[in-house]
């Protein structure tokens, strides 16, 4: 490999660690942002990070896409449903940091890979293999241990997995990139985000410039906190093998998790570890999967293409369940905002 593309490669693992890094550690930063409430926050969040992104889009000249977003009706469509969907996800995300429950949270970016691939099977009638399966069916079995655990289902996780899935469908129709929908969905989101805070400065409620000027700039960074991980992702989707981001992604509710147990102090009763050890076995099963499938794929191609040499234990055993659901949750993960 020259040696441009392995610090290509490190450049891009490096973002990727960086914007998984962040999202995974974002817990942190919503607490700061009390008295303020998980509303007046998710709107600042959608005005400010339309500003960012503007900026950002300007400095780099990317504004083909507006216009021809504008002429097709049916994906704008689809951005508005985006917008909505991604909208329940950052408040439902926000008040359940705010209110102790990040490991709940959590628990609905670990499961998000298993929704995907039942939402492929039931939406779009794709086809799975045996694995696929097996980890989907200890993933329900993980959410029934959970709801004993939790003594009622663990709606948190099922809203933030079920939202997200839906986001990362509708943005595949869509097909545009991440700043870009970024900015198309907090368009969208602006003139109701900015009502709302208008109305509650009317009411006396607003904690923007009521609580001192670290709490305004606190809110106004809400719009670098949702865009900035999504930059280092765009730097390194466009370095690093998409699998390779794909099994980065783990990193972001893993940090989530650790911080509600070490840092929050939330407490994890056996049934609830019961669950997660159900949940992390059926993804450790996904993950062995589509990397073994992948390198079938790839043994598979080298050999159309008259590749030498290669080992025949990696072309046997074709897999004959086609057409199959592609892992989008291991190598194409969703392009777009994160927590």
């Amino acid at each position: 490999m020259p040696v441009e593309s392995k610090g290509e490669q490190r450049i891009g693992l490096l973002n990727g660690f960086a914007a998984y890094g962040m999202w995974g550690l974002v817990p942190l930063f919503w607490p700061l942002l009390e008295p303020a409430g998980a509303v007046e926050i998710l709107a600042h969040r959608m005005v400010w990070s339309l500003g960012f992104v503007v900026i950002a889009l300007l400095v780099m000249r990317r504004w083909a896409w507006a216009g021809e977003l504008a002429r097709q009706p049916r994906r704008l469509g689809l951005i508005t449903v985006a917008a909505a969907v991604i909208t329940v996800n950052w408040g439902v995300y926000i008040w359940a940091v705010n209110t102790g429950h990040v490991v709940e949270a959590s628990l609905g970016y670990f499961i998000n890979p298993l929704v995907t691939i039942a939402m492929g099977v039931l939406l779009l009638k794709e086809r799975l293999r045996p694995a696929q399966w097996a980890a989907v069916s200890i993933g329900f079995a993980a959410v029934l241990v959970l709801t004993i655990g939790y003594g009622r289902p663990p709606w948190i996780s099922l809203c933030l997995a079920f939202s997200f899935a839906t986001y990362g469908l509708v943005k595949k129709k869509v097909n545009i990139g991440g700043l870009e929908s970024l900015a198309a969905e907090t368009a969208i989101q602006f003139l109701p985000a900015l009502g709302f805070l208008l109305w509650l400065s009317g009411q006396g409620d607003a904690t923007f410039g009521s609580e001192g000027a670290g709490h305004a700039a606190l809110l106004a960074a809400t719009g670098v906190v949702t865009a900035a991980p999504l930059v280092c992702f765009g730097a390194a989707a466009i370095r690093v093998p998409l699998s390779t981001l794909g099994l980065l992604q783990y990193l972001a509710p893993v940090l989530q998790f650790l911080l509600g147990i070490l840092y929050f102090h939330e407490a994890m009763p056996g049934e609830r570890w019961a669950g997660f050890v159900l949940v992390w076995g059926a993804l450790s099963l996904l993950t062995w999967d589509a990397l073994r499938t992948s390198r079938r794929a790839r043994a598979a191609l080298r050999a159309a293409e008259g590749g030498a040499g290669t080992p025949e234990s990696e072309l046997s055993e074709p897999d004959s369940s086609k057409p199959e659901l592609s892992e989008p949750e291991l190598s194409e993960p969703t392009v777009g905002p994160r927590p």
